[in-house]
């Protein structure tokens, strides 16, 4: 997950200019990276996919959502995370198909309006390379979900900022949390799959 660490800009006398992004070499130790961090949604994406009428993939993603990291680099296992999504926040690129998520063929948003998922166990599989294991929340079910998450890499960007990139999945059965609406196709099979690929792009920020 996508960390920054704010740094005092150095002092120039050239003319104003927006420097280019920087990288920074963690070298073997990531003890730079502990400590608590929160999720900048203006700089992560939280997504989904699935297959529809069995020949397509529909995207959609949530826009609203907070997030609490702890990093513990000498202990993996001490890492916890937590994110909150608000549900209303669905973009699938149709108004007609989120308004059908949000009501109670789906989400049913007005009694369930949040998503969460929360940290039980964390590990480091290898160098680039974590496992985040939890409860995800949906609909009042809570479920066990692992999340693999690799790390892209650190970089300082134009504000001085150091980020660090990570980007992960994890596959879901939609069923498993009340999620069972769907559709018989002509000549067998349904409209929605149940089979869900969760997926995030998260960049995140020290506390102020």
């Amino acid at each position: 997950m996508g960390l920054f660490n704010r740094k005092s800009a150095a002092t120039s006398t050239a003319a104003p200019a927006a420097p280019a992004a920087v990288a920074v070499s963690s070298g073997e130790s990531l003890s730079h990276l502990s400590g608590d961090w929160v999720i900048d949604s203006t700089h992560s994406e939280i997504g989904f996919s699935l297959k529809y009428a069995k020949v397509t993939t529909m995207r959609g993603r949530f826009t609203e959502y907070d997030g609490r990291l702890h990093l513990d680099a000498a202990t993996p296992s001490a890492s916890t995370a937590e994110v909150v999504i608000k549900i209303a926040s669905i973009d699938t690129a149709l108004a007609g198909r989120d308004e059908h998520l949000l009501n109670g063929d789906f989400f049913a948003v007005e009694e369930f309006p949040e998503m969460t998922f929360r940290s039980t166990g964390a590990e480091q599989v290898d160098e680039d390379t974590f496992r985040m294991n939890g409860d995800l929340t949906i609909k009042g079910v809570s479920r066990p979900v692992a999340l693999d998450l690799t790390l892209n890499g650190e970089v300082v960007d134009p504000m001085g900022t150091v980020r660090v990139g990570f980007e992960g999945s994890a596959t879901i059965n939609r069923s498993d949390w009340g999620l069972t609406y769907n559709a018989a196709l002509e000549g067998g099979g349904v409209l929605i799959s149940d089979k869900v690929k969760l997926t995030f792009d998260i960049s995140a920020i020290r506390p102020a």
